[in-house]
């Protein structure tokens, strides 16, 4: 790799950023904290890295001092760890100061942890991002020392979509006359389509999708696992889709994929299932009450964003709902946030909270209504609840249990703002 040809890539990156025009995501950066950034392909990792450039010029910085890469730039893909120093080299070359390095999409360097290590332990200033959830792992967390700050990274919330919008989600203010209207219209877009931030301003929103599932598809699980039988893993996805809101376990997934007529074994869907985590397409919700060995092979799955679960369903609309409330709460709560069940069923369970979530898309037919209820009663029951809810798509009331308690039904997009 040669250093001329990064220093001129660095300058034209540097010039296109410099003048990009952003929508702050809500991100606060600890001044001298270094970043690893992880999440779906086009999530809005790069933007972050952006976002801190344009900070940190404003802050008084040179601009010689940043130095951005994305290593899917076809100019330097095929880069190896040992010559990750050539960047270091060519960047204290351009600034008498320490460069501050962006280095995007770099886990396409096999190795990279050990030069990452390196920077930090020399004191300079790193934002890194990635696609593969190893990222996160407790092995390149280790190998980094904890001199990194490790940061999911998500599409954007429905208050972010609102802000892109030019719309206000904050206080209250949005809750009436014509500012509801707008936050109730854009909702229906949201809710179908997602959050990807690139997606807010396209027209063909389906058509992007499918563009930017099969770059996940192809080149963060195909080619980068080597997976030989591609059709037995796009059933794989198929069957996750349709199966949002069921417990499944990688036998059950193994049989409906061989049911399609597709060849396939158990231990194949599990590392099927497992690659579909690592490129952050999907997320598992574990069972509160399961053993432990049934906590690692029966999970509930989710997508993680609408948009992209919606490319696999016909009539999505109840899947959708379960879909962006899983979202919102794995996004507060992580590994915190169950399904629970055990002679009953509820959809989703916060012990740290003491807060059940049933989810229902409508809520018109009585037995539906008194069925979603004494769920949440028997709960109660066991844990005594603080807070019990009834997630919908339209409708809002309260309603009070024998036991003075006191259940929410809200409307999802109104949850979501709260």
């Amino acid at each position: 790799m040669e250093r001329e040809l990064l220093k001129h890539i660095i300058v034209e990156n540097r010039e296109f950023i410099q003048d990009l025009s952003l929508n702050e995501r809500p991100f606060v950066f600890e001044q001298k904290g270094n970043y690893v950034f992880v999440g779906v392909r086009q999530a809005g990792k790069s933007y972050l890295l952006y976002q801190r450039m344009q900070q940190l010029l404003k802050q008084g910085y040179a601009t010689e001092q940043m130095i951005y890469l994305n290593f899917d730039d076809e100019r330097i893909v095929g880069m190896q760890s040992e010559e990750l120093d050539i960047i270091l080299q060519a960047g204290k070359s351009m600034t008498e100061k320490n460069p501050v390095l962006f280095l995007d999409e770099i886990q396409n360097i096999k190795g990279w942890e050990n030069f990452a290590r390196r920077l930090a332990n020399q004191k300079y200033n790193v934002y890194i991002t990635g696609s593969n959830a190893k990222m996160l792992s407790s092995e390149i967390a280790t190998t980094l020392g904890g001199r990194y700050f490790l940061q999911n990274v998500w599409p954007y919330s429905f208050k972010e979509y609102l802000s892109a919008k030019s719309i206000s989600s904050d206080g209250n203010s949005w809750q009436y006359g014509n500012n509801l209207t707008k936050v109730i219209r854009e909702f229906s877009s949201f809710f179908y389509y997602g959050g990807f931030p690139e997606l807010v301003d396209i027209s063909d929103k389906r058509a992007w999708l499918t563009g930017i599932y099969n770059k996940i598809f192809l080149s963060d699980v195909i080619v980068r696992n080597s997976i030989r039988n591609e059709q037995a893993l796009r059933m794989t996805v198929r069957r996750l889709a349709y199966g949002i809101g069921q417990s499944s376990s990688f036998n059950r997934i193994s049989n409906l994929v061989k049911s399609s007529g597709i060849k396939t074994n158990v231990a194949s869907i599990l590392n099927y299932v497992q690659y579909l985590k690592e490129s952050n397409l999907i997320f598992g919700l574990d069972n509160f009450v399961s053993k432990f060995v049934e906590k690692e092979t029966i999970k509930k799955y989710y997508f993680v964003d609408n948009g992209l679960l919606n490319l696999f369903l016909t009539n999505p609309e109840t899947a959708l709902l379960e879909n962006l409330c899983a979202v919102h709460l794995y996004k507060i709560h992580k590994e915190q946030v169950y399904f629970y069940n055990k002679d009953f069923e509820v959809d989703f369970y916060v012990p740290e909270e003491s807060k059940a979530i049933q989810v229902c898309y409508n809520l018109s037919d009585e037995m539906t209504l008194r069925r979603e209820i004494q769920a949440l009663e028997k709960l109660d029951a066991i844990h005594n609840l603080n807070e019990l809810y009834i997630i919908t798509y339209d409708t809002e009331k309260t309603i009070l249990l024998n036991n003075g308690k006191t259940v929410y039904v809200v409307p999802v997009w109104k949850w979501i703002l709260m």
